[in-house]
């Protein structure tokens, strides 16, 4: 048996990393090179991507833009902290053109289960975040004024905790904003 560490977190990154060693193998590539392979590997940018480490700390940037990323990048981080470790601090952003038009809204709050608190930065929405997060309860909280929820999270931050930022776009600089903030 072939074993490898890498530092790529949850069930759909082992799928992907076992795919792409038979497909390598059909071409002609040792199982055993393939897992050397994998060990070098890094992921993807804005995959759970670590942004920075202040004061114990940790902000991550994920791609996350629809409730079935959401849900995938907070179980692989829950994986990563284990029963004793840290909170997740869930920060969301949604941005692309189907959250923006809430078709996923139905989803949404179900997919942020795992989060110990949710921070929704409602930008423009043409439908109600307060309203959907509702079932999350007093865990989920709501901002229009990004530095407002940047302050609240930080607040909350404490040693051992992740936060994680989730959307499509920028989300307005607020990995930045969060380091600088916890500095």
């Amino acid at each position: 048996a072939q074993t490898t560490h890498w530092p790529l977190l949850g069930e759909h990154n082992r799928m992907n990393a076992l795919g792409a060693l038979l497909a390598a193998r059909q071409v002609g590539i040792p199982l055993a090179e393939g897992v050397l392979a994998l060990e070098r590997f890094e992921g993807v940018k804005r995959r759970l991507e670590i942004k920075g480490v202040v004061n114990g700390v940790t902000v991550y940037d994920d791609f996350a833009h629809h409730p079935t990323a959401i849900a995938t990048t907070l179980q692989g981080l829950h994986q990563r902290l284990g029963p004793t470790g840290g909170r997740i601090l869930a920060l969301i952003e949604p941005r692309s053109n189907t959250m923006k038009m809430g078709v996923w809204s139905d989803q949404l709050a179900e997919s942020l289960n795992l989060a110990d608190r949710v921070y929704g930065y409602d930008h423009h929405l043409g439908w109600d975040l307060p309203m959907v997060l509702q079932p999350l309860g007093a865990r989920a909280q709501v901002y229009t004024h990004l530095p407002t929820l940047v302050e609240a999270v930080v607040a909350e931050a404490n040693t051992g905790d992740a936060i994680v930022t989730m959307s499509n776009g920028a989300f307005g600089g607020i990995h930045d904003l969060l380091l600088r903030a916890l500095a």
